[in-house]
């Protein structure tokens, strides 16, 4: 499977750490797995992203920006690599 990469993106564990997400399939995986709450319009639509991403229906940018407002969201962003 290709990773997609994008520039960095910034967010804060469930454990307090910093984590780098750098790719579509990890902003994929972090949703599915590791995301602190599963609800919210920003979650869906960047979930949906990821996966329209790897269809390559959308840009890696575009879902890069959506998980970059899920992260907002859930109060998890720290800051991303300026593109």
């Amino acid at each position: 499977m290709r990773e997609l990469s994008f520039p960095s993106v910034t967010i804060m564990t469930d454990l307090g750490k910093m984590k780098n997400i750098r790719s579509v399939v990890q902003a994929a995986e972090w949703l599915v797995a590791h995301w602190p709450v599963q609800t919210g319009d920003k979650f869906t639509v960047a979930r949906q992203a990821c996966l329209d991403a790897l269809d390559g229906k959308v840009t890696r940018t575009a879902c890069r920006d959506t998980f970059i407002e899920a992260a907002k969201e859930a109060g998890i962003y720290i800051a991303d690599k300026r593109l």
